[in-house]
């Protein structure tokens, strides 16, 4: 049993392999699927594993290895191979800096997971939600590309705006890097159970999903993965302000709490 889940871990890290391969040879299509394939078996090890009641500190090693290897640099040799290579030194930095700040964030976990601390939210956008991006963004891309030539399936509101993110590659990978580092929540979605009150609420939205992956894969992909990040992004900047707000009402409490306490004179000034 304690075997099973360390396969499904060596799927993940084969099939990354693999993505680099079909990278080296040009054929994203490929290289974005197998990076695709990666975070289905990222999702089942650790599901498993728990189930079978196999969970170990290899199993744990093992699997951020294979992280690595599918979700950090299957990606950016993707992106490299894909339009950053066109920038020269800038783009192999820019690959770099997205290897090494998912190496980070891929450490940062491991040692809250070893220390014992509380994981009911990422802390950072997690490296496999960061591929995925980068994946069903070259998938989309893809599709774009060679609707000029045969008639496909695909969202246009989508699809349309496919070059001008091409175009913006280098500060996506930029900014995707930052935030897997940054202290930016996003959910684990680890406590889900369907007797709870939004459950029907989530089970419908993931029909649905589904629905739209079965008619349109790349684009919904792409979809999803981008309003994961922008709902994290979100209601982090909405708690910022919600305490920024807090922190400048207690302050003003305090100082009107202080001019009513001052003494006056004997004219009442």
């Amino acid at each position: 049993m304690y075997l099973l889940p360390s396969i499904v871990t060596a799927a993940n890290i084969s099939s990354g392999f693999v993505s680099v391969i079909f990278s080296i040879r040009y054929d994203f299509n490929f290289a974005a699927w197998a990076i695709i394939v990666s975070m289905v078996m990222d999702a089942l090890d650790g599901r498993i594993a728990r189930l079978a009641q196999a969970t170990s500190r290899f199993g744990v090693e093992f699997d951020s290895l294979a992280d690595l290897v599918s979700f950090g640099v299957a990606p950016a040799v993707m992106m490299y191979q894909l339009i950053l290579h066109t920038l020269g030194n800038p783009g192999i930095a820019i690959a770099l800096f997205y290897v090494l700040c998912g190496a980070l964030r891929l450490a940062r976990f491991n040692v809250r997971a070893f220390n014992g601390e509380p994981s009911t939210d990422f802390m950072g956008l997690p490296i496999p939600a960061a591929a995925g991006i980068l994946a069903s963004f070259v998938l989309s891309y893809q599709l774009f590309e060679i609707s000029n030539t045969v008639p496909v399936n695909m969202i246009h509101l989508v699809s349309d705006r496919m070059p001008f993110l091409f175009k913006t590659t280098p500060i996506i990978m930029v900014f995707l890097s930052v935030l897997m580092v940054s202290n930016v929540p996003y959910a684990a979605f680890k406590k889900f159970k369907v007797d709870r009150p939004k459950s029907l609420q989530i089970i419908i939205f993931a029909f649905l999903a589904i629905l739209m992956i079965v008619f349109y894969p790349q684009n919904t992909i792409f979809i999803l993965f981008v309003g994961y990040l922008l709902l994290g992004l979100g209601l982090y900047l909405h708690r910022y302000w919600r305490f920024r707000k807090s922190l400048i009402e207690t302050f003003q409490r305090k100082r009107n709490g202080s001019k009513s306490s001052e003494p006056g004179d004997i004219n009442g000034k």
